[in-house]
This record gives structure tokens, C-alpha cells and sequence, in this order.
């Protein structure tokens, strides 16, 4: 018996305008600016030479996770967003559940948790790319996350730092920015693992590497030049994407390598930091490499990475660094003082959203001095937490937390930095003196470890006015689910001495991130 296929195409055209999301739901909620709709507009043309357009979010651990729409299906999600599973959100770094979605509220207050129910994605057009290195045609954006009655998700990191950054401009105030993350090259050898695929809380073997050089030769151009067949194209890439990539320099370790951009208001910042790893892994992987942005790979005399973060704040109705001042002794602007006394008083206390991971805690090590472990501030001083650089007569004067892991979570890490810095204005803070020492006994700690950093977030005085409940909530039981599978790991292991990266965290971060 032959079927027949009664269903023709304009059928698939009247039905389209429910095909995905719910109907009219950008327009409905106005959840868009005019900059947004003109840019939706002027996509018209783009999305007439591509076949796919890949539609991300940033999730808890600052992971793109993506659905890849075509043509036609993104121009109904410009109208009605797009429908998404909460996976992403209770899913730990090994994808082990954290958040246990068939309690009422997912147990943390969400209550469109409750048996995995959709969310929507709303796509930003102001944040549209075309990528260039795909065999096909493809688009690239970052969407928001909604609830269905229109209402940000309250697990949308995005969305904090859009609250933090629209704090500041109340106050007259633009968060400026500069980029500063290193990460590992390491060439793929394509040895077979017996063990690749892993499980439900279980990862499988990371990816066997080699070093692309031997390293421990600072920013010798050798080096540099070695690894420019598999830069030139990322640099290119990144590029065409529109990201303000600045210098390209080989640090320390076999294969380490810094970019740093030019200065950007921090949504671009974390926009272009989300888009930037994406890139990187993806094209080195099609070039026979491995990038990594784990903050010490489990590899024979590697140098931890670090994400370092310039940051000021810029006056938009003066035109000026309101960190700058022009004459006297202090480094920095009154305003600029209070900002640093709010990173150093909630510095502890919001470190897990600077290094979330059990590996990033290994860069505080007594072994590695250019990475900060006591709470203190110094005139450029590479071993202090706060670093400030310029002085009085210069217009470039910013300050540079040298705290975060590169694979934190970009907009989590930027809002803490900015909310912890107004809080120190607003409330008239300043640092006590300047470390000579930046490593001194006398100096408060920074957390030592994974478990000690999410009972800080948990108890710190800024957190949940940061995050609110519920993102608080899940990004501790999501932690608290990392840290106890790393502790069990060790007990059926027998293992006591920690002080070399273990092969779980290898199998955790290194591929993933």
C-alpha cells in the first residue's frame, strides 16, 4: 500500500506562526527596545544567504547551550521566542542533577520548574553574528531567558548584570570593561580512549593532547610564532565577529596564550567573553587542537590560567574615567576608592562567582605567586587580589581583579565586581592601606577550596540582593553537587594527597570548558 503525503507547504506556512515559542510574545510583553526591533529588521537580508541560525544562553556555569533553528524557524522565534528545557539550569558540571525539578518549585522557588516544564528564548538581534568558519551558512545570537508571562527568568545570569549595569546608569555611570583571559593550545593526537563516553554525573576521558611547545620562556616570540598556523585563523575569526581583540601574547606555560581586547561596557564584555570561548574550542578543534580554558589542566608542569578584569567607571554626561584624578598622592578618585573597599569587602564572600570550579582554587597556591589568595589592594602589584594601574594625570587609571578562573561565568563574575564596587560607593567605604606584601599572613584569606566559597555566597551580606533566591539557591545546590561528587570521588580512590590535579578534575573541566 503506497502512503501519500496530503500535507503540502502552504499548509506548513499557515501553521508556521505557531510553530514554536508562544504567539506573539516579544511584541505582547515588550520585552525589546527600538534599538532591538530595528535590528530584528535589518537581519531580513543576512538571514536570506544562511541556512541555520544557532540560538544560545549562557547557563549557571557560563556554558553556551544552543538549539540550531533554520532560517525560516528563527524568523517565527524573532516573533515568538523559542521553546527550551530547563536542563541547562539544573544540571551540574559533570551533568549530574543539582536541582531536583520534580519537587514543587524545583525546590528552589521557580515554580515553572516543577516536571522540567519550557521556558522561553528570546533572541537579542544586537547581539547577531554571522560565524565564518561553519560549512554551512550559520548565524549566530544570545538570547534572554523568559518565564511565560513575560517576566525575566529568575535564573538568567544575563539579566543580573543588565540590573547591575542599569544601576550604574541611574547614577550617570557606564561599567567599562577590559578583557584579560589566558588559556591552553594543545594539539589533539587522536589516541582512542577506551572510556570517552560518560554518564550522569560520570564524564567521560578527556581528549589525549600534546603540547604545541615547551613553554617557560615569557612571551618569547618564538613561541608565538610557533602557534601563529592555528592564531591566524582565530584571530581572524574573531575579527570578523566583531570582537575588539587587542594583543595576542604567549605566557608562561607550554601553549598558553592571553588575549586581552579593548575596553567595552560590560554586557558587550560578557557577550563577547560567552562568544569569544565558544569560538576559540570550536575552530581549534577543526584545526586538529585543543583549547582549554581550565584554570590548571592536568598536564605535566602546566601554569595555572587566570581570567584578569580591568574594570572602571565612565560618567557619560562628562566624558570622563571617574577613576582618574589629576593630582595628590591616592591612585585613584574618591568614587574610585570606594569601589575598591566594596570589592574587598565582599571579595570573599562572592569569590564562587569569580572561580566556581574545585580546579580554579589550585591558582591560590603558596607556588604560584602571581595569583592573589589574601584580600588586599596595591599600586601595581601583580600578587595583590586589587591591583590599581595609572595615577594622578592619567586618564587610563582602572582598577584589575586578578581573582577569576577563565571559565567563570561572564556575566555572574562582571556583576559581582560591579555591585560589590557601587556598594562601597554608596556607602562611603574606603581600603585601608595599600599592601606592601600582597601575600602577608596578617591579610584576610581568600577561600581555599570549592565548599568554603559556596558557604561564603550563601552567607555573604550582598548575595542575595545580587542574584535573588532562586538563582542563589541553584547555583548552591549545583555546587554543593560538584563538590560532593569530587569528595566522593577521592573516598573511593583513597586519595589524601590533593595537591596534584586529579584525573576527575581532568575529566570535568577539560574538555568541557
Amino acid at each position: 500500500m503506497t502512503t501519500v503525503w496530503t500535507h503540502t507547504p502552504a499548509d506548513t506556512r499557515r501553521y508556521a506562526r505557531f510553530a514554536t515559542g508562544s504567539v506573539g510574545f516579544v511584541q505582547r510583553h515588550a520585552v525589546w527596545t527600538e534599538e532591538q526591533h530595528a535590528a530584528a529588521e535589518r537581519l531580513e537580508d543576512i538571514l536570506a544567504t544562511l541556512e541555520f541560525v544557532r540560538v544560545g544562553f549562557g547557563d549557571p556555569h557560563g556554558l553556551v547551550r544552543s538549539k540550531t533553528l533554520t532560517t525560516n524557524a528563527f524568523r517565527t522565534a524573532l516573533r515568538n521566542g523559542l521553546d527550551m528545557s530547563p536542563g541547562p539550569f539544573v544540571f551540574d558540571t559533570g551533568h549530574a542533577v543539582g536541582v531536583d525539578f520534580f519537587r514543587p518549585g524545583g525546590g528552589i522557588g521557580v515554580p515553572e520548574l516543577t516536571g522540567a516544564g519550557d521556558f522561553l528564548l528570546v533572541p537579542d538581534p544586537l547581539t547577531f553574528r554571522v560565524l565564518p568558519y561553519t560549512e554551512a551558512a550559520t548565524g549566530w545570537v544570545i538570547a534572554d531567558e523568559y518565564l511565560r508571562d513575560g517576566t525575566p527568568h529568575p535564573l538568567s545570569s544575563r539579566h543580573v548584570l543588565r540590573r547591575m549595569t542599569d544601576r550604574a546608569a541611574a547614577r550617570g555611570l557606564d561599567f567599562v570593561v577590559g578583557l584579560e583571559i589566558e588559556w591552553y593550545l594543545t594539539r589533539l593526537t587522536g589516541q582512542p580512549h577506551a572510556n570517552m563516553v560518560g554518564g550522569f554525573g560520570i564524564q567521560g576521558e578527556p581528549p589525549a593532547v600534546a603540547p604545541v611547545d615547551g613553554g617557560y620562556q615569557f612571551n618569547l616570540d618564538t613561541f608565538t610564532d610557533g602557534v601563529m598556523p592555528v592564531v591566524t585563523p582565530l584571530v581572524r575569526a574573531i575579527r570578523e565577529l566583531g570582537l575588539p581583540l587587542r594583543t595576542v601574547e604567549h605566557e608562561s606555560g607550554p601553549g598558553q596564550l592571553e588575549f586581552t581586547f579593548d575596553p567595552m561596557n560590560g554586557s558587550a564584555a560578557a557577550d563577547a567573553m560567552l562568544l569569544l570561548r565558544t569560538v576559540i574550542k570550536q575552530l581549534c578543534a577543526r584545526l586538529g587542537h585543543h583549547a582549554s580554558f581550565m584554570a590548571l589542566p592536568g598536564l605535566p608542569n602546566f601554569d595555572p590560567s587566570g581570567w584578569h578584569l580591568h574594570q572602571s567607571l565612565f560618567d557619560v554626561a562628562e566624558d570622563r574615567n571617574v577613576f582618574a584624578v589629576t593630582d595628590g598622592v591616592e591612585p585613584l578618585s574618591e568614587i574610585g576608592l570606594g569601589y575598591v573597599a566594596g570589592l574587598l569587602e565582599h571579595a570573599a564572600d562572592l569569590t564562587l562567582l569569580a572561580v566556581p570550579t574545585v580546579n580554579g582554587y589550585r591558582r591560590f597556591g603558596e607556588r604560584f605567586s602571581l595569583s592573589p589568595d589574601r584580600v588586599v589592594w596595591s599600586p601595581e602589584n601583580r600578587g595583590a587580589l586589587i591591583r590599581v594601574l595609572g595615577g594622578p594625570g592619567d586618564e587610563a587609571t582602572h582598577v584589575e581583579n586578578r581573582i577569576g578562573e577563565p571559565c567563570a561565568n561572564p556575566y555572574l563574575y562582571l556583576a559581582s565586581q560591579l555591585a560589590a564596587g557601587l556598594d562601597g560607593i554608596e556607602r562611603g567605604l574606603r581600603p585601608d592601606t595599600a599592601a606592601v606584601d600582597p601575600h602577608a599572613d596578617s591579610a584576610a584569606r581568600l577561600p581555599a577550596g570549592l565548599a568554603e566559597s559556596v558557604d561564603r555566597l550563601e552567607r555573604g551580606t550582598l548575595s542575595r540582593d545580587l542574584l535573588g533566591d532562586p538563582l542563589l539557591h541553584c547555583l548552591i545546590r549545583l555546587k554543593h553537587s560538584e563538590a560532593a561528587r569530587f569528595r566522593d570521588w577521592l573516598a573511593a580512590a583513597d586519595r589524601t594527597d590533593t595537591s596534584a590535579v586529579t584525573e576527575w578534575e581532568q575529566r570535568e573541566y577539560f574538555s568541557v570548558y
